[in-house]
């Protein structure tokens, strides 16, 4: 159990995950949580991280900082993904070991399960047949990260707990029309195609002020914007009505979570369940590694265990905006992986499940997207 004076580092503390821990440590009393900006600590940068390390002693650790995006930035950037986070987790679960960190959570991806696992996806399906190839590279850096944590407990002794969150979004998500996951990323079109149906063009121009998208903001000429919402599948007819194109056929099934149900999971983990909980809850006890039971594939699946098609999330969102356009699918563009639900079976049995429903959360998400 973490003592609530305790030094608590989040590493990530601004990103979607990370402040919703902060959020709810907060929330359950702890006190002395610390943070830094990435223009306070570049942690791709051992040296800093280091030096971090060795002047804050944190005794715990929520490692919830990545470089992180949607299917047209992980198909794009493909060595970033890799590198930046491969630098990342091995800089912090180093300097944590190093300086003898009590406990450390790594917050890794359900895309580190092969593309075409058996639904609902169980931990043990870690590495049992090929990667989806659009985010091959960050999967990848993932696998490592949550084996090196595993590596650290059997080597070392530590108490290095890896949690696979499914499709999340919440507060202070990533809207960024280029890197943004798909949940954001329709809420911000269908935002502006509804802003745009109506001719509100103030609202437009104040949307694109907050979140400029490469040298448009809101100070463009009406013309670059319509170039740059054509660009991004919004498009007006002569007769006014707005079409919005999105991404591949709508037919994959995708998991939602809300990001304060995963912080909730986190903070609930770190308190309650150690490695060797998880170890005894998978049987492998007796486990040596060499012989007997190896102890591997010992993270946890974090989600809600319901599904929706692609389609149907966007029919939430549209009913959550008031967006009126029609929405065509473009299946010359990727889908990913067809399927991907996650098993919560273990972290269930183990005490927690998901309370916030997918049209409640995407209800509150836009709201705070508006400012509201």
């Amino acid at each position: 159990m973490m003592e609530k004076n305790a030094k608590i580092y989040v590493a990530g503390h601004r990103g979607l995950v990370g402040s919703a821990i902060v959020r709810n440590l907060q929330k359950k009393g702890y006190t002395n949580i610390i943070g830094r900006t990435h223009k306070e600590l570049d942690l791709t940068d051992q040296r800093a991280v280091d030096a971090f390390f060795d002047a804050e002693k944190p005794e715990y650790v929520f490692l919830a900082a990545a470089h992180v995006g949607g299917i047209m930035a992980n198909n794009t950037y493909r060595a970033d993904f890799m590198l930046i986070n491969l630098q990342i987790q091995n800089n912090v679960i180093s300097a944590s070991q190093r300086t003898g960190v009590k406990k450390l959570m790594f917050l890794g991806s359900s895309c580190i399960y092969p593309r075409l696992a058996p639904q609902p996806i169980k931990e043990e399906a870690l590495l049992t047949g090929e990667l989806e190839y659009t985010n091959e590279e960050y999967a990848l850096a993932k696998i490592s990260g949550m084996r090196l944590c595993e590596s650290m407990n059997l080597q070392y002794g530590c108490n290095y707990v890896a949690v696979m969150p499914t499709n999340l979004y919440g507060p202070n998500d990533n809207y960024d029309l280029v890197r943004s996951h798909v949940l954001p990323a329709m809420i911000r079109k269908m935002h502006l195609g509804h802003a745009l149906e109506e001719g509100r063009w103030d609202d437009i121009r104040a949307d694109l002020d907050k979140r400029p998208v490469g040298e448009v903001d809101g100070k463009a000429t009406e013309d670059a914007i319509m170039d740059l919402l054509g660009k991004y599948g919004l498009k007006r007819g002569a007769d006014g009505n707005v079409t919005l194109n999105l991404w591949g056929s709508g037919k994959p099934l995708r998991e939602f979570l809300h990001s304060d149900d995963m912080a909730d999971a986190c903070v609930y983990v770190m308190e309650r369940v150690d490695f060797e909980d998880i170890v005894k809850e998978r049987g492998l006890e007796n486990g040596t590694g060499d012989a007997g039971k190896e102890i591997r594939n010992c993270h946890l699946n974090v989600g809600s265990g319901t599904e929706l098609h692609i389609a149907d999330l966007a029919q939430i969102v549209k009913k959550t905006v008031g967006f009126r356009g029609d929405i065509k699918w473009d299946a010359s563009k990727p889908d990913g992986t067809p399927r991907k639900l996650m098993d919560v079976s273990r972290l269930a049995r183990l005490g927690w499940t998901y309370s916030i429903t997918l049209e409640e959360g995407v209800k509150g998400v836009y709201s705070e997207y508006c400012g509201k």
